[in-house]
C-alpha cells in the first residue's frame, strides 16, 4: 500500500518501475543463451561428456608404463650397472653412431718423441667404443694437456671413421732425484714425467732438493769437466749451496765458489798423475791451494801398515 492506503500491485507488474532492475540479468541471460545456439549441438555436446570419455583410451597405461621405465632406469643407473655397461659397450648414442658407420677405426698421431702411442690415447679417452660424430675435441684436447710432457695438441676429426692428433712434446733435459723417486724434468727444473722405464736413462742425472732448479749450473760444470764429462755420472747438490759429482765411483766434492776452476784443475792432475786410477773414494777440491784425497778402506789400511816403524832390537847386559 502507498502512503494513501493503496494497493500497487506486485513488484514485478509489467510496467512497474521497480522491475527496470532486472533487465541487465535478462540480456545477459538472452545472450549466452544465443552464443550456444551459435556454437552449436557438436561442441556443446563435447563439453557435456563425462571426463572419462574426454581423456585419450589408453592414456593411463601408457602413463604408468612411462613411470615404470623411468624407475626401472633410476634403479639400472643407481646400482652401478649402467657404468659397468658404458665400460663394456660405450655410451648409448656412441653405440648407434657405430651402428651408423661412425665408430672411431683410425688414430693418426704427428709429434710423438717419447710417449707411446697406448699413453697418448689413453690419455685422450679414445677407444674402440669411442664414436667419431659424439667425440668432443675440446675435451679431448684438455685432457691431453694435462699429461705434463705434453706442451700443446690439437685434435680434429676425419669422417667418417678418423682422429687426427697432432702434439708437441717438452724436451726432457735431465733426470731428478729426490727422496728416493726419480722424476723426468726439463730444462726449467720442470717436472714433466716420471722415470717409468728405460727411454730416459741415458739423461744426465741430478741428486738431492733444489737440484732441478740448478739444473744450468750442474750442466755447465759437465761441459767444464772436458775429458772427464762422459766419466761424470751424477751430480748431488749438498745443503743447497755446492755440488758433489759421481765419476765412477768417486766422489769429486767441489766448492762453493769457483767450481768450474777446480775442475779443470782436477783435469790437469789426472793428465799428469792419473789421480783418479788410485786407490781412492773420494777427491776434495773446496780448497783452493791443496787436493785432499781419501783411499779406500783396503788402501788406507795398507798404507797405515807401511808406515809403522820397526821395534828397535835391545841387546842383553
Amino acid at each position: 500500500m502507498d502512503g494513501g492506503g493503496r494497493n500497487v500491485g506486485p513488484l514485478s507488474a509489467p510496467g512497474h518501475t521497480g522491475g527496470a532492475g532486472f533487465a541487465p540479468a535478462r540480456a545477459l541471460r538472452d545472450a549466452v543463451t544465443a552464443r550456444l545456439r551459435r556454437l552449436g549441438p557438436g561442441r556443446r555436446s563435447r563439453l557435456a561428456l563425462p571426463i572419462e570419455r574426454r581423456v585419450p583410451r589408453h592414456l593411463g597405461t601408457l602413463t604408468m608404463s612411462v613411470s615404470f621405465a623411468a624407475l626401472a632406469l633410476t634403479g639400472f643407473v643407481a646400482s652401478g650397472r649402467y657404468e659397468r655397461f658404458v665400460l663394456e659397450n660405450g655410451r648409448p648414442f656412441d653405440i648407434l653412431a657405430r651402428l651408423a658407420g661412425f665408430g672411431v677405426e683410425r688414430v693418426t698421431i704427428s709429434g710423438i718423441a717419447r710417449l707411446y702411442e697406448r699413453e697418448v690415447l689413453q690419455a685422450a679417452g679414445i677407444d674402440g667404443h669411442s664414436s667419431v660424430v659424439f667425440l668432443d675435441v675440446n675435451e679431448v684436447r684438455e685432457r691431453l694437456m694435462q699429461v705434463p710432457l705434453i706442451a700443446s695438441a690439437s685434435v680434429r676429426k676425419v669422417y667418417p671413421n678418423e682422429i687426427v692428433i697432432t702434439q708437441v712434446e717438452r724436451e726432457p733435459a735431465a733426470l731428478w732425484q729426490r727422496n728416493g723417486l726419480i722424476s723426468v724434468i726439463a730444462a726449467d727444473g720442470k717436472v714433466i714425467d716420471e722415470m717409468r722405464d728405460d727411454r730416459y736413462a741415458a739423461l744426465p742425472l741430478v741428486v738431492g732438493e733444489g737440484a732441478n732448479e740448478r739444473l744450468k749450473d750442474y750442466l755447465a760444470l759437465i761441459d767444464a769437466a772436458g775429458t772427464l764429462a762422459e766419466r761424470v755420472k751424477a751430480g748431488t747438490y749438498v745443503s743447497g749451496r755446492r755440488w758433489t759429482l759421481k765419476l765412477d765411483g768417486v766422489d769429486i766434492r767441489l766448492p762453493e765458489t769457483g767450481a768450474a776452476e777446480a775442475l779443470a784443475r782436477l783435469v790437469r792432475l789426472e793428465r799428469e798423475a792419473r789421480i783418479l786410477e788410485k786407490d781412492i773414494i773420494a777427491v776434495d777440491l773446496r780448497m783452493p791451494d791443496r787436493v785432499v784425497v781419501r783411499l779406500t778402506e783396503e788402501a788406507a789400511a795398507a798404507r797405515a801398515e807401511s808406515q809403522k816403524k820397526p821395534k828397535a832390537k835391545g841387546t842383553a847386559t
